[in-house]
C-alpha cells in the first residue's frame, strides 16, 4: 500500500502558496451585475426602455379612443372638438399620461434592484412640509420676479379675464396640470436617473480615487450631467432663448440641492408646480415659450428681449438669474440635512442574489 502522509504534515506546493486566495473568476454574469446590483448603465438601459414601451401602449389606447369618439361623434352628427393647444384638458392628459408610465417605469425597476421606492426621491421624512414649502416659495420667488419686470417697465398687464368663479374653477384646474408637469420633470430628471447615474458614477470614482467623497462627486456629476440635459431639452418649446435654456439647467441644479438637503423630491415638486402655475395661470405670462387658455391676466413685455424674457416668458430674462441664486440661499435657510440625504452614506442597497 502506498504510505499516507498525515493531514497536519501536508506543505502546499510552491504552486499553492499557503494563505493566498484564488483570484475572483470574472464570468458573464458580472458584465451585468455588480457589487451593488444590476449595474447603473444597464439599470438606466432598461428604465428607458420600460418607460418608451409604457408611452407607447399608452398612445397607441388614446389613439385608438380618439379614433371611437371621433367615430360616435360623426354618427351622432356631432363635430368633434378641435385640439387645442395649452387647454386644461390637453395638459391633463399629455402630462398624466407619461406622469403614469413614470412611477410605473419606477416602481417596477425598485422590484427588479429590490430596493424601496423611497430611494428614488420619495422619502416620507418631512414630505407634506417640505412640498407645502416649495409651493410658497415657487410663487413668492416667481412673484419677485414680476414685480422686478413691472416695476422696471419691462412688463405690462393689459386685462384681467377671469372674474367670480371662473377664477377658482381655472385656478384649480390648472395646478392640477402642473402639478402633474412637476411631478412628471421631478422624478425623470431627479427621480430614478439621478440615483442611479449617481450611484453608476460614484462607484466609478470610488474605484478610481478611493472612497472619499465618492457619493457626494458622483451626485453632482450626475446632477450637472442631467439638469443641463433638461435645459437644453428646452430648446424645443416655441419661443425658447438661450438665457430660457439656461435658466431651466440652473434650476434644475438648484432643485437638485434640495434633493441634495432633504433627501426627497417634495420641496422641488412643489417649487416646480408653483412657479409653472404662477406664470401660466397666476400672472398670464409665457412659460418657457407658451401660453395657456384661461388664464388671469392678459400681459405683454416692453423692450429688449434679454432683459423682458420676449417669448420665452420671465425665465427667459436676464433678471431671473439671481432670483434662481436666492432660490439656493431659501434652501440653505430653511431646509435641515436629513439624515436620507443622498450622500450621506452610500446610496446602494446590498447586492442582489
Amino acid at each position: 500500500m502506498p504510505e499516507t502522509v498525515p493531514p497536519d504534515t501536508y506543505e502546499p506546493s510552491p504552486q499553492e502558496p499557503a494563505g493566498v486566495p484564488a483570484p475572483p473568476r470574472f464570468t458573464a454574469r458580472d458584465i451585468f451585475v455588480g457589487p451593488d446590483g444590476l449595474r447603473a448603465g444597464w439599470s438606466i438601459l432598461v428604465f428607458a426602455a420600460l418607460f418608451l414601451a409604457l408611452l407607447a401602449a399608452a398612445g397607441f389606447l388614446l389613439h385608438e379612443l380618439q379614433n371611437h369618439s371621433h367615430h360616435t361623434a360623426a354618427q351622432t352628427s356631432q363635430p368633434a372638438l378641435p385640439d387645442a393647444a395649452m387647454s386644461p384638458e390637453n395638459v391633463l392628459v399629455q402630462e398624466g399620461v407619461p406622469l403614469l408610465c413614470a412611477l410605473l417605469a419606477t416602481w417596477i425597476m425598485a422590484r427588479l434592484e429590490r430596493r424601496p421606492i423611497s430611494v428614488y426621491g420619495f422619502d416620507r421624512q418631512r414630505r407634506l412640509r417640505n412640498f407645502l414649502a416649495g409651493l410658497a416659495w415657487g410663487v413668492t420667488l416667481l412673484s419677485l420676479l414680476i414685480v422686478i419686470l413691472r416695476g422696471a417697465g419691462l412688463l405690462v398687464f393689459d386685462a384681467r379675464l377671469l372674474f367670480g368663479a371662473d377664477t377658482l374653477r381655472y385656478g384649480a384646474i390648472w395646478f392640477a396640470g402642473f402639478l402633474f408637469v412637476g411631478l412628471l420633470e421631478e422624478i425623470l430628471t431627479r427621480g430614478y436617473l439621478q440615483f442611479t447615474l449617481t450611484r453608476g458614477l460614484g462607484g466609478t470614482y470610488r474605484r478610481l480615487f478611493g472612497a472619499e467623497h465618492a457619493n457626494a462627486i458622483g451626485f453632482w456629476s450626475a446632477a450637472l450631467m442631467l439638469s443641463f440635459a433638461f435645459g437644453f431639452l428646452h430648446r424645443t418649446n416655441p419661443g425658447e432663448s438661450p438665457i430660457g435654456e439656461l435658466s431651466a439647467g440652473l434650476i434644475g441644479l438648484t432643485f437638485c440641492f434640495s434633493l441634495w438637503r432633504t433627501g426627497s423630491l417634495w420641496w422641488a415638486i412643489g417649487f416646480h408646480a408653483a412657479w409653472d402655475w404662477g406664470e401660466s395661470f397666476l400672472y398670464g405670462v409665457a412659460d418657457s415659450g407658451g401660453l395657456v387658455q384661461h388664464r388671469l391676466f392678459a400681459c405683454h413685455p416692453v423692450g429688449r428681449p434679454i432683459l423682458t424674457g420676449g417669448l420665452t416668458g420671465p425665465e427667459g430674462s436676464i433678471f431671473v438669474l439671481p432670483v434662481i441664486a436666492l432660490a439656493a440661499i431659501v434652501i440653505v435657510a430653511t431646509l435641515p440635512r436629513a439624515r436620507s440625504a443622498p450622500t450621506s452614506a452610500n446610496p446602494s442597497p446590498p447586492a442582489l442574489h
